[in-house]
């Protein structure tokens, strides 16, 4: 009888606070908890007028329901943890799990309302309003839960994602500078920040970011690609080539570095050993061009049969390479017996007319090889163009010109900037000049 009375004034006092905490917080997202108590009172109170006798199932789910969870969230509020708050983040995650993102963006926009410093809330409505392609809003929330939590750095990452997607490149690329500069281990921040400084042609502080990451993660194979990348754009091939076999050594299966080793090795001059890398590039998306790039090598050592036969192994993985050799100089001697049967109107005709299987090819092509991997590609095999056009002594002079404006392409933009801006403060010297005469 005793334990009756201990537990009756115990759960009304209890009730009467959470009751109270309603009143105080508007917040209806209690009355759940002032339920549960209610049902735990209402055993008591059935078990005493009916006299039923008490049992272990019957004595635990009264305590349970109406001393034990009233008391641990109270414990919870007292040390800054809101109920509110984590009871709506599970709602929120549960309509999301079956799918009903209208369902539980309602409450998640329900509880920053009611309580704007709620970072889970703030957070959650983010990753929604990212789901359905709102990606302003997204970032609107993913900035606020930054402001509420200044470590949240993968939201940090994600502001730098949406914003690169947008367009706004340089604020993405602030984004992520504030970002490796407070947490330089971040991986993920260091690879789409030398990814975004590359498309700006910013080449020299990619190379900075790349060798800073490699800091923290030394034998990473892909930060060692990077930096070939980077490097061969600024048309420094022998540390592209230095980066390249790093990259290979520690990922044997890194078909792109034995590719683009491959081309660094034809541009030099030494066709055996760009020969072992083309062979080792011989898969998926890259065969063809490999193929192609043999052909050449064989063309070039007189063995024009097995470059017959790469050729024709080439044009028939990827049609398109028809037209090509159709310009390539190397080949003349042996066009004649390309025996793929692909003619160049019907290879136009198949590029317009693209079946639903190519068009996927298409597609996973573009998500495997990268924007700023194909433009190091295309810059390789631009130069190997030229150097062959050179030794072939055909307008040799208007080559060497090319030439000079693939290797120092960097350079002479930054004298053109120089001289802009060193004309420029003559201008605004003369004008303050002028103004003092007057």
């Amino acid at each position: 009888m005793f334990e009756r009375i201990v537990f009756n004034l115990l759960a009304f006092s209890l009730f009467i606070i959470i009751f109270f905490k309603i009143i105080r917080r508007n917040d209806t997202n209690y009355i759940i908890l002032l339920i549960m108590q209610a049902i735990g009172i209402a055993i008591s109170f059935i078990e005493i007028k009916l006299k039923i006798t008490e049992n272990m199932i019957s004595i635990s789910s009264r305590y349970i329901l109406s001393i034990i969870i009233p008391i641990v969230i109270i414990i919870t509020e007292l040390k800054g943890i809101n109920f509110s708050e984590i009871l709506s983040v599970f709602s929120a995650k549960f309509f999301m799990l079956i799918g009903d993102s209208k369902t539980a963006k309602k409450i998640l926009v329900k509880l920053v309302t009611k309580y704007p410093e709620s970072y889970l809330g703030h957070k959650m409505l983010a990753e929604c309003y990212e789901k359905e392609g709102g990606m302003r809003r997204a970032i609107d929330e993913y900035v606020t839960s930054v402001d509420i939590n200044r470590k949240d750095y993968k939201s940090y990452f994600k502001i730098a994602e949406l914003l690169r997607d947008l367009g706004k490149k340089d604020e993405a690329i602030e984004m992520l500078e504030n970002l490796v500069k407070v947490k330089p281990d971040c991986y993920e921040g260091s690879c789409l920040l030398g990814e975004l400084l590359c498309e700006k042609e910013r080449f020299k502080e990619a190379v900075n970011v790349y060798n800073e990451a490699l800091l923290y993660r030394p034998a990473d194979y892909d930060l060692y690609y990077n930096l070939g990348i980077v490097y061969t754009r600024l048309s420094d091939f022998q540390m592209a080539k230095e980066m390249y076999e790093k990259a290979a050594n520690i990922n044997h299966k890194l078909y792109g570095a034995n590719y683009n080793l491959g081309l660094i090795a034809f541009i030099q001059g030494d066709y055996e050993i760009a020969e072992k890398y083309f062979e080792n590039s011989l898969y998926d998306e890259l065969e063809a061009f490999s193929y192609y790039q043999l052909a050449k090598i064989y063309v070039y050592k007189g063995e024009k049969d097995i470059a017959i036969n790469f050729l024709n192994k080439s044009i028939e993985l990827d049609p398109n390479l028809l037209k090509v050799a159709e310009k390539e100089k190397c080949f003349e001697k042996i066009k004649e017996h390309i025996t793929v049967s692909v003619k160049m109107d019907e290879t136009e005709k198949n590029n317009v007319e693209e079946d639903e299987e190519e068009k996927h090819n298409n597609l996973r092509k573009n998500i495997i090889l990268l924007e700023d991997e194909v433009k190091a590609r295309e810059y390789l095999e631009e130069t190997c163009r030229l150097i062959e056009e050179m030794s072939s002594n055909d307008n040799k002079e208007r080559i060497s010109e090319k030439l000079d404006y693939i290797f120092n392409r960097e350079k002479k933009k930054k004298e053109m900037e120089e001289r802009e801006i060193e004309e420029q403060s003559k201008e605004r010297k003369k004008e303050k000049e002028e103004r003092q005469r007057n």
